[in-house]
């Protein structure tokens, strides 16, 4: 079983949170988002974490009711409270937790400290892994045991 912490070590670039501040506009909110090719942004005041920004809060908040992406403050089409998980967390609580709560995006906490950012995609490339390695290795025991 695959933890949080797992997961954020195998990805090239764990550390990588891109965070934005609520007063900025949704047009510069997704523009950011396509200059670092991710689907969501921490909303952060300071330090604190006060929501997140996602393609799907733009498409639902911003795009399909016809508003201003220009003059729509990301703090008013943010999704908040956030939802995080721990590094001790295994991948399968948190695809229960995305499953349960429609999320694609869960920040990854050590205490009150941010350490992260995972996605469903991250999840489903660990499952798939942990898969492919359960595979070869009764591949080698059947092929092994008929030596």
């Amino acid at each position: 079983m695959t933890t949080v912490a797992e997961l954020l070590r195998s990805k090239a670039d764990s550390n990588a949170v891109h965070a934005i501040a609520p007063a900025v506009s949704a047009f510069d909110a997704v523009r950011l988002m396509a200059d670092k090719n991710v689907g969501a942004l921490l909303v952060r005041d300071g330090e604190e974490i006060i929501g997140i920004f996602t393609e799907r809060d733009y498409a639902r908040k911003v795009g399909s009711m016809s508003r201003s992406p220009t003059d729509t403050m990301v703090r008013e089409v943010m999704s908040s409270p956030v939802m995080y998980v721990r590094p001790d967390q295994s991948s399968e609580e948190c695809m229960a937790l995305m499953t349960e709560n429609r999320l694609r995006h869960l920040p990854v906490m050590d205490g009150d400290r941010l350490i992260g950012l995972i996605s469903i995609g991250d999840l489903v490339k660990g499952i798939i892994s942990e898969q492919r390695f359960l595979i070869e290795q009764l591949e080698h025991y059947i092929t092994g045991s008929r030596d």
